[in-house]
């Protein structure tokens, strides 16, 4: 079992008691059958008492007591004011989820919601929680560490939801959802100002041509200095350089008519993240770690640039009073040019210069049926999409490069459904079913240079030798896939259900796949699935101050995708793909809030997920025969327990509100690989923030000061592990940002 500080079992303990001591009563509770439907969200301070939150989790817009799925929602507004950097800040907030920035990455999404998930970020892996920006399926996690401008709100679904979603999300979903414009005129004009020169400026406008046709934009620049330093060439470290735009028009000529085009732009050129080094390798200075987890002694260079576009055009058209047609097509594409030096030293002992580019065409259409009794949506849906790169793995000590390329072609078909039916007024069941078929190309090429670097990465004088894999081969994967749940619902604003699904992402080839150590890589490896249960209630009690969302889920869970990387020189690093056999996952999440005046509310969010391998095959040291290591292995970046609590006082101030909002979370021991690595597994850590904030009102203006990790906590994120003496004993770490204090001034017109 993960092991905590003793301050955060403190914590976790008083936190599970105040949720039970505050639920008991409140099932006791009883309320007249028309009451207001209450309240449903993670926002300590943004919903009051009697406010409903409407979600489109199942592609229609409900609210969310109703929906039977264990989620979380969170306003952008809510996000902005705790001074959230990213969509990254999610984690501390959303039980049993872990969001983080790849190792080696500025802005490369790792995404793991109970136990499942996909770390390994190179051309061909496919993520297993799915993100979509306004239901577009966003397939590469390149680019995909969102910053907070221009967001309504961000839905958190856990366990598999294939019959509602586009593609991948055995393990989840996390929506972005982008603000309508509207037909008024309104803007938003936001600065902030924090520490290590942190300057971010958004602007937003929305400006109505006609009373039908509305066009809008918003722009975000943000700049920062490192957290550290790049002691070998003397720039900052851990910087940020990040300038993003999104253009959209929106035409409305009727009510029962929606039309939208929307574009957006990033382009993140902040220097790479090289990491630190966590042990030395002799007494050499040049070799030992750095005073602090922020320097690093990379000696690769500093340039890196990623940039991400994209294109959607989404159309709704009331058929009739009960049918809506809805058309959503997008094109995405992005480009990556980054150094990753694994060695963390000035010379070439083990440097990675990288590249990735990859396109997307997505079409997705739905039919949504709203009637008395039944409700639903069925769809077909459509993926052209392209992923490639390369890579040298320089083995300075041995004058060798391995260069490694290669492209996956994927299209993928889909037809899926899922319906509702009300079998009384407090009965409902629901059905649905999803039929997927991925057709894959993987063409993987791997090669020995003598030299510093191939010629793909700048060296003509590279000496080529020994082609270690050069093939391509294509294959195909199906699946039908259903969900089934049952909610009762004893009075309006509670809510009982129990569900099944099942999850499946399809196999592929691996890009590092080296043929002459793992002649089978040719074959590529299968696809996995997921079967989960789960039991929840979501409910409002003491007339709608206290506010109980509680879920409990098992999943067995087949076959998974796990990247293996180790080295093999004079190759550099090898990997392959291992279907683990068998797992079993169980846990919890319990979401709880109080409003018991519209000065004050609290909220308590606690998870637990107990993963577990049953069976894990493996080829060790060359062997013919899979070997089962179950015993030996553990799941990465999955806590056993994740929590936050946080309470918002608010007083009126000055012809507005002012409000404080003190928040702690915490997170107990996570391996960073299957494989238990002393030196890189993070211990439990809790992090602490508070904001301040003024909103006059009307909410025209707000000033605010907002401090994450404010006891400076250092926790690692991501790491490499490569010991050995030709390798530079590279075992190199990389962390969460220090403590930060930011003030913020934005004005709506």
């Amino acid at each position: 079992m993960s092991r905590l500080m003793p301050s955060a079992r403190t914590i976790l303990h008083a936190g599970a008691a105040f949720a039970a001591l505050a639920a008991a009563p409140a099932f006791a509770q009883e309320r007249a059958a028309d009451a207001a439907p209450a309240a449903q969200t993670a926002d300590a301070d943004q919903a009051g008492p009697n406010d409903e939150i409407v979600v489109t989790a199942r592609r229609r817009e409900e609210s969310l007591i109703d929906v039977p799925i264990s989620m979380s929602v969170i306003s952008g507004d809510a996000l902005v004011r705790s001074g959230a950097a990213d969509i990254t800040a999610l984690q501390d907030k959303t039980p049993n989820l872990t969001l983080q920035i790849a190792r080696g990455s500025n802005s490369t999404l790792i995404a793991f919601s109970r136990g499942v998930g996909q770390q390994d970020p190179l051309w061909g892996f496919e993520p297993g929680v799915a993100l979509y920006l306004d239901d577009v399926y966003v397939a590469r996690p390149q680019g995909a560490v969102l910053d907070i401008f221009d967001v309504e709100r961000v839905e958190v679904l856990r366990g598999p939801q294939g019959t509602l979603y586009g593609r991948n999300t055995i393990g989840g979903a996390v929506k972005y959802v982008t603000r309508k414009l509207g037909n008024q005129f309104r803007g938003t004009a936001r600065a902030s100002y924090g520490s290590y020169n942190q300057v971010d400026l958004i602007g937003q406008v929305t400006i109505p041509l006609t009373d039908s046709l509305s066009i809008g934009g918003a722009v975000a620049r943000y700049t920062r200095d490192g957290f550290g330093e790049n002691l070998t060439t003397g720039v900052e470290h851990y910087n940020k350089d990040v300038i993003a735009a999104r253009l959209s028009a929106e035409f409305a000529p009727t009510d029962n008519i929606f039309f939208r085009v929307a574009g957006d732009r990033t382009l993140d050129k902040s220097r790479p993240r090289h990491g630190t080094r966590l042990l030395p390798n002799g007494a050499d200075p040049r070799y030992l770690p750095t005073d602090s987890v922020y320097d690093t002694r990379a000696g690769i260079g500093d340039d890196n640039r990623v940039e991400n576009r994209g294109v959607s055009v989404t159309g709704e058209i009331g058929v009739s009073d009960t049918l809506t047609f809805k058309a959503i097509t997008a094109w995405r594409d992005g480009s990556t040019d980054t150094l990753i030096d694994f060695d963390n030293t000035i010379l070439p002992t083990l440097d990675v210069p990288a590249s990735y580019d990859d396109r997307q065409f997505t079409q997705e259409l739905q039919l949504l049926f709203e009637g008395e009794r039944l409700q639903g949506v069925v769809g077909l849906y459509y993926l052209n999409g392209r992923a490639s790169g390369a890579f040298d793995t320089v083995v300075g000590l041995l004058n060798t490069t391995t260069l490694t390329s290669g492209t996956v072609d994927t299209k993928s078909y889909a037809a899926f459904g899922d319906l509702s039916f009300d079998l009384t007024d407090k009965f409902k069941v629901s059905g649905g079913l999803r039929y997927t078929r991925d057709e894959k190309t993987g063409t993987v090429f791997r090669r020995n240079y003598t030299g510093i670097r191939s010629p793909v990465f700048g060296n003509a004088a590279a000496v080529p030798g020994l082609l270690r894999t050069d093939y391509t081969n294509d294959r195909s994967f199906e699946k039908l896939t259903p969900r089934v749940s049952i909610s009762y619902a004893p009075r309006q604003d509670l809510n009982f259900y129990a569900s099944y699904g099942q999850g499946f992402k399809s196999g592929g080839f691996d890009m590092r796949g080296d043929a002459i150590l793992t002649p089978t890589t040719v074959n590529g490896y299968e696809p996995e699935t997921i079967d989960s249960w789960e039991l929840g209630m979501k409910g409002a009690f003491l007339q709608n101050s206290l506010f109980v969302n509680l879920a409990g889920f098992f999943s067995n869970y087949k076959d998974q995708q796990v990247t293996i990387q180790v080295p093999a020189l004079p190759s550099g690093i090898t990997s392959f793909v291992d279907n683990a056999g068998k797992a079993e996952i169980y846990g919890f999440e319990l979401e709880t809030r109080m409003v018991p005046s519209r000065h004050f509310s609290a909220s308590v969010v606690l998870g637990y997920t107990h993963a577990d391998y049953k069976e894990f095959l493996t080829y060790i040291g060359g062997g013919t025969t899979p070997v089962d290591v179950a015993a030996q292995r553990a799941f990465q970046n999955t806590p056993e327990w994740t929590a936050n609590a946080s309470a918002t006082w608010s007083e009126d101030l000055a012809g507005g509100t002012i409000a404080f909002t003190p928040a702690v979370s915490l997170r107990s021991d996570i391996q960073m690989f299957e494989i238990a690595t002393p030196a890189l597994d993070q211990d439990g850590y809790a992090l602490v923030e508070a904001s301040l904030n003024w909103t006059s009102e009307g909410g025209r203006y707000r000033i605010g000061v907002a401090g994450r990790n404010l006891t400076d906590a250092r926790y690692r994120v991501g790491g490499y592990n490569f010991p050995g003496a030709l390798t530079g004993n590279s075992v190199i770490g990389y962390y969460g940002p220090p403590r930060t204090v930011t003030g913020t001034v934005e004005v709506r017109f």
